[in-house]
């Protein structure tokens, strides 16, 4: 890195840590600034997480009216409005395309690359900002900063060292799936110099259910296709699946906010399950009354409605008792499963997490408050979205945003960014 004349954007040294979506789009609008700028990333390679969502296709944004979408990002949609709006899905699409990776619109409206993998436009990437003389420093871990306000990291063997920068970027995740490099250790180092942290939630989540024995045992990992999931007067349709001690799933991770924080505020959240949401109540008992009634009970719901055997363990579950033969009872049960819901999975196991640095502790620009020059981007910021797209594309515009915003404060300020941190 540069000494210390380096003042403004020509020239200028940035660091950014965290080797993620966020990180590499800040370092890529940064090095086509004119700076010059290190990515430092904790783990072996970088994008690791990005790596692991391209195992479902890699779903890079939604392309559902703007309005729609927006609304997807619930309270922190004022603050993302702006990223939003530099860097939307209609971009997200050119810019896979300008990668060599072109882009389809699926069935429910979700885009993927036509690839389908995450690996082609990582290694694209990857060699754009290498073309653009990023410099890639991995197994190196951020400390915060020496005594002199430089950048404090441990090198792969341990050892410490310091880098002068003239603006900082902090795109380190959030605090789920540590082993890909989310493990939130930054919070205390930034709560230290001043900034508000909120506490970490799991948000597109699974979650506890005291489940049956047979449920358990039998059925842990079994699909449930084509449901409705309700909590209070919220709903969604889709898919879930059983596990050994809850449930998860695309249905459930639609909810998994409300649900959340339901269990937060009451100790527990009640839910409903619809096995058959096409049809109303009227055509599932008359289903269910046009079958012989010496038929035993579960073959009157394999015969009326091809209810999968866990669908019907499931209503079992619901029901607490046998079920009952007569068609109204039992179809009221088939629209309406109640669940009591105990708790969320693991922090670490939350494809996202609410929680982070404050709103209020960050600039239109995402710069920290209490430390001019340093700027923060993705999930380590207090906002959450459901899956669908919405995940990446926030972590992305929010890293272009923010180097945005490093662009201009270094052409306004006068001076780097150190030793002001200290």
């Amino acid at each position: 890195m540069a000494g210390p004349g380096a003042r403004n954007t020509g020239g200028a040294d940035v660091v950014v840590v965290g080797g993620g979506p966020a990180g590499l789009s800040a370092a890529e609008v940064l090095s086509a600034a004119g700076c010059r700028v290190c990515v430092l990333e904790q783990r072996p390679t970088v994008g690791r997480k990005f790596m692991m969502a391209g195992r479902g296709g890699l779903n890079l944004t939604h392309s559902e009216p703007m309005a729609r979408f927006m609304a997807r990002y619930g309270a922190a949609r004022p603050h993302l409005d702006a990223a939003l709006a530099a860097f939307g899905p209609d971009d997200m699409r050119a810019w896979a395309a300008g990668l060599g990776q072109p882009c389809y619109v699926g069935s429910s409206g979700r885009v993927f690359p036509v690839a389908m993998k995450a690996s082609p436009l990582l290694r694209a990437w990857i060699a754009r900002l290498e073309g653009a003389g990023v410099r890639i420093m991995t197994r190196h871990r951020w400390l915060g900063w020496d005594a002199a306000g430089h950048v404090h990291v441990a090198g792969p063997d341990g050892t410490e060292a310091s880098l002068h920068a003239d603006a900082l970027v902090l795109a380190t995740g959030g605090a789920s799936w540590a082993r890909l490099g989310a493990d939130g250790a930054w919070r205390d180092i930034v709560a230290a110099r001043g900034v508000g942290v909120a506490p970490f939630r799991p948000t597109n989540c699974g979650f506890r259910i005291l489940w049956s024995d047979l449920m358990r045992t039998r059925f842990e990992g079994a699909p449930l296709h084509g449901i409705a999931l309700r909590i209070g007067d919220l709903s969604a349709r889709g898919e879930a699946v059983v596990t050994r001690n809850g449930i998860e799933g695309g249905v459930v991770y639609a909810l998994s906010a409300p649900i959340r924080d339901a269990i937060a505020r009451q100790g527990q959240a009640h839910i409903h399950i619809d096995l058959r949401p096409d049809m109303d109540i009227a055509q599932v008992t008359q289903r269910l009354a046009r079958v012989r009634g010496r038929e035993s009970v579960s073959n009157l719901l394999r015969k009326a409605l091809r209810l999968s055997p866990v669908m019907l363990a499931l209503l079992r579950e619901g029901a607490g008792v046998s079920l009952s033969r007569e068609p109204g009872a039992l179809a009221a049960l088939i629209k309406d499963v109640p669940l009591v819901v105990e708790g969320t999975d693991d922090l670490d196991r939350a494809i996202s997490v609410a929680g982070g640095v404050r709103w209020d502790d960050v600039d239109a620009h995402l710069m920290l408050r209490a430390l001019p020059g340093v700027f923060v981007a993705g999930e380590m910021v207090d906002w959450e979205a459901p899956t669908g797209g919405y995940l990446l594309q926030a972590c992305i515009a929010m890293g272009r945003w923010a180097a945005d915003g490093v662009v201009q404060w270094l052409h306004d300020t006068p001076k780097g960014l150190y030793p002001s941190a200290p």
